[in-house]
């Protein structure tokens, strides 16, 4: 019995084999024929339904060099073979072109975009619904936070002896709240001319530039709320994956195996497991889609799971959005369609968090 080789034979880092391009033909015809029908794809039936030129026993010659890299096996004695974790990445990376999604389907997406309201959060359930149904996957999308905050003002409320209620906003409309305790009473008029101070000269600040800023300021007040404003920004920075548009997952479960339910289930439902996955997808500048197959050996809870994961937004906020499907998904289906609803959340959500017009020359 030939079996899969355990994942520790498998270098899941390794550069991929070097394969022909009749062995390239055969592996791409094997995978997408168990893609459309989840059985075990044999020699015979890919020389009769291709027309491969080739006599069945080439192939069974081919199919043994591709089992021999790892990128196929057999599941049972004298069965087809299917393909591996690795096969499908070969698959992905190298064979598969062009994108499933057509011209008439991405039209009717763009549209019901704009026949939608124009609301950050409606689009998100919009997108979540759209890229399951489209891929008849587990579907999610995340809310665009900022990369990195920015200030946009804060208020100074007097409530009692020394307390103090600072109301800090970001661009973007985030708002953070905190009760500060100060040295001594102040006025509420001294409170106000403080903030308006740090409003004036911390406008559009990270955390760290509030702070070289506060060196500057001319009391020790000011300074100190502006070093508190900095904490509370980097604080913020430094937040996960806070709102999660999640849609499709009972629909799709019958689409996977037991163990394949079970890791999409948690990686859905947990949150320190999705943030962790989310925040590498959000890093850095590119924004091209990345396929997940089978955990790519860094993530144990995705061993039975695919993911096509792709990032909207501007440079200052982003936000994620993804499909989980079975190792066995279609993969030019679900990559288009993630990048197609990725371009367009980015265009709805350039106006939100999009770079403000230069001023005029004088």
């Amino acid at each position: 019995m030939s079996l899969i080789p355990p994942a520790s034979q498998i270098d899941e880092n390794h550069e991929l084999p070097e394969l022909t391009e009749r062995q390239e033909l055969i592996l791409s015809l094997l995978v997408r024929e168990h893609i459309r029908d989840a059985q075990p794809v044999g020699s015979k039936r890919l020389v009769e339904q291709f027309n491969l030129g080739v006599s069945s026993a080439t192939v069974r010659n081919e199919m043994a060099v591709l089992e021999q890299y790892g990128l196929i096996y057999a599941p049972h004695t004298s069965a087809g073979r299917v393909p591996t974790p690795q096969g499908y990445r070969y698959f992905v990376r190298r064979l598969l072109t062009g994108g499933d999604l057509s011209a008439y389907e991405r039209r009717k997406i763009a549209q019901t975009f704009r026949q939608a309201p124009a609301d950050p959060e409606e689009w998100m359930r919009l997108a979540a619904m759209i890229l399951s149904r489209t891929s008849q996957t587990a579907a999610l999308v995340t809310a665009p936070r900022a990369i990195e905050n920015h200030f946009k003002h804060v208020e100074l409320i007097s409530t009692q002896g020394r307390m103090v209620l600072m109301v800090l906003v970001l661009q973007g409309g985030s708002v953070h709240q905190q009760v500060l305790t100060l040295a001594e009473p102040v006025t509420q008029p001294v409170l106000s001319q403080t903030a308006a101070v740090i409003n004036r000269v911390c406008s559009g600040q990270t955390a760290e530039q509030m702070r070289a800023r506060a060196r500057a300021l001319p009391d020790e007040l000011s300074r100190d709320v502006c070093e508190v404003v900095a904490d509370a920004m980097a604080q913020a920075d430094q937040q996960g994956t806070r709102d999660v548009v999640r849609y499709g997952l009972s629909e799709s479960l019958a689409t996977f195996n037991d163990d394949a339910a079970q890791q999409v289930v948690r990686v859905m439902e947990e949150q320190s497991l999705l943030d962790g996955i989310l925040r590498e997808m959000l890093a850095g500048d590119k924004s091209e889609v990345r396929v997940v197959v089978a955990g790519e050996g860094r993530w144990e809870d995705l061993s039975h799971l695919s993911m096509v994961l792709g990032r909207y937004g501007t440079p200052r906020a982003r936000g994620a959005l993804g499909v989980l499907g079975p190792t066995r998904m279609r993969y030019g289906r679900a990559i288009s369609t993630v990048r197609y609803v990725a371009n367009l959340m980015t265009g709805l959500l350039d106006d939100i968090y999009g770079e403000p017009d230069p001023a005029p020359e004088d």
